[in-house]
């Protein structure tokens, strides 16, 4: 059973809280489904060609039909011409979002939990607030776990402590509401407030 470590205000290690022994059981085909849905999402879409019937010019036969040895041409602007339009190309109108539904978004965020929590990952403290609101206090708690990266999951977040985080490159804070499994999945390490967890963790 996969345990969350519970950190002391020195950032210490002082206990383990165990995950319900059902996240250890789900299939980690939900979360490669959620993450795919959640990255197709946030697509910009942007791409966007022309048509024959968007091109500009080409109004005129280039040349005459027959009797000068060459292929015929009707337009200066299609798809095969430098400067033509684009045949079969991508249109800003696509949707690109994928449905996946609420049970397998939980049980993504459930085998995203419980990875961290398995790897020694996820950390759970009283506070992470920062009263200063200075970065350089926000990365010394990140310098004591000793960490790559790390989502930061305050229960209600307050502004010093987001002005403190978000100049850090290597971290990204949120409160309980926007926990999301690609967001669990994606940073090195996880680390909640006990109160959020009350939230985040579920029993089965």
């Amino acid at each position: 059973m996969s345990k969350i470590t519970v950190l002391n205000d020195k950032f210490e290690k002082g206990g383990e809280i165990e995950l319900p022994a059902n996240y250890a059981e789900v299939n980690p085909h939900n979360l490669y489904l959620y993450v795919k849905s959640y990255l197709a999402g946030i697509r910009s879409n942007t791409a966007c060609t022309k048509g024959r019937a968007q091109v500009s010019g080409g109004g005129k036969k280039p040349w005459r039909q027959k009797g000068r040895g060459g292929a015929r041409a009707g337009s200066t602007r299609t798809n095969v011409w430098v400067g033509g339009a684009v045949a079969f190309g991508p249109k800003s109108d696509r949707n690109y979002e994928q449905k996946v539904n609420k049970k397998q978004k939980r049980l993504a965020l459930e085998y995203a939990l419980n990875e961290k929590a398995a790897n020694g990952k996820f950390f759970a403290v009283d506070s992470l607030a920062v009263e200063s609101g200075k970065t350089k206090d926000a990365a010394a708690v990140i310098a004591k776990l000793g960490v790559r990266d790390a989502l930061i999951i305050k229960n209600e977040l307050d502004a010093k402590t987001l002005l403190a985080y978000r100049n850090l490159a290597n971290c990204y804070v949120i409160d309980a509401s926007e926990v999301n499994a690609y967001l669990v999945a994606v940073y090195g390490a996880v680390i909640a407030e006990k109160e959020a967890l009350k939230s985040i963790v579920k029993e089965g």
